[in-house]
């Protein structure tokens, strides 16, 4: 088996253990919280912001945006929560979502070995269902860096690829390419988790000099705001054949995240000075994966600044791109 094979296989195998974990410790925490995530998502959005304060909560509580969004669609679609309040909500659950990323910058692959025992016997020994859930949720979060790990070692032999570096090397002089390849990448994975933790990893590799990330901060940020765009498809696919106003809700959640990448991808430079400035300082490999990750909550907690206080022109938005004689074509 060549090189390349091995090396696909290796990123393929650590993104498969990534998923898996994620999955297992968002579902552990939505078994275990999800009665309480929803009754707090009912009561604290009176306001914009009370809504995108609870969004955020649940989003990190959970560990998913996508969960977070499709049970607001959900919501939504049952009649039991109001398009504004709605919105909020999901403005505050992109900002959530960004804590995988930090958690990922950490580096706590050192610890892998010690959270997977310990999650096993919390799950092996627990006698109610609250603490088997609790034993799944730490068993799965070791599971996630155990993917990266396997990801980070697949990854070192793949950037020594010529046709990787060439790559790589027009992904940095295109960043409309490098938003392509994030959209992409997570239309396919759907997950913007996932995505941003192959790129964490992949900034992390060497170039040729052996001292400079093979990508590169500029590089890594038009990818990144693809993986934002790409994140949307998970609350279209949720919207289908629900209500109109649940439609609308994914419609603000598309327009969020779309806006938001055109406008940073427009002031790329300055936008990347911003998140270098607030970031650690030191070798670019040690600091890349903590600067992506600061990048992805800068992106998501400005958006929300720009557009909680636009949240009716939000709601008109959407209620113009979701007419509500869509509703009449969908029941024909």
């Amino acid at each position: 088996m060549g090189e390349g094979v091995r090396a696909a296989f290796g990123l393929a195998g650590g993104l498969a253990l990534f998923l898996f974990g994620m999955e297992q410790l968002c579902g552990a925490l939505r078994r275990a919280a999800g009665e309480r995530m929803r009754r707090l998502l009912q009561c604290l959005t009176r306001t914009p912001l009370s809504g995108a304060l609870a969004g955020m909560l649940v989003t990190a509580v959970l560990q998913s945006s996508s969960a977070a969004t499709v049970m607001v669609i959900g919501f939504v679609g049952a009649g039991l929560m109001e398009l504004p309040q709605a919105v909020a909500v999901i403005f505050g659950a992109n900002i959530g979502t960004t804590v995988t990323a930090q958690l990922i910058a950490f580096r706590l692959e050192d610890w892998v070995c010690p959270i997977l025992f310990a999650g096993f016997w919390l799950w092996f020994l627990a006698r109610t269902p609250r603490l088997r859930e609790a034993g799944l949720a730490v068993f799965g979060f070791g599971l996630l860096f155990d993917g990266i790990t396997v990801m980070s070692g697949a990854m070192a032999p793949l950037a020594q690829s010529p046709l990787f570096l060439r790559w790589m090397e027009q992904v940095r002089q295109a960043p409309v390419l490098g938003l392509l390849l994030g959209t992409g990448m997570t239309l396919l994975v759907q997950s913007s988790s996932a995505t941003i933790a192959v790129l964490q990893n992949a900034a992390q590799q060497a170039g040729p000099d052996g001292v400079s990330s093979i990508l590169g901060l500029r590089g890594a940020l038009p990818i990144l705001l693809g993986d934002n765009v790409g994140t949307t498809i998970t609350a279209v696919l949720a919207a289908l054949g629900q209500p109109l106003q649940a439609r609308r809700t994914a419609a603000a959640h598309c327009c969020f995240n779309l806006t938001g990448s055109a406008a940073l991808l427009l002031v790329l430079p300055w936008f990347a000075k911003l998140v270098e400035a607030v970031s650690p300082k030191g070798p670019e490999l040690a600091v890349i994966a903590r600067q992506i990750a600061n990048a992805h909550t800068l992106f998501n907690l400005l958006c929300t600044l720009v557009w909680l206080p636009l949240m009716p022109w939000m709601v008109r938005l959407v209620t113009v791109l979701v007419p509500e004689r869509t509703k009449t074509l969908t029941q024909r």
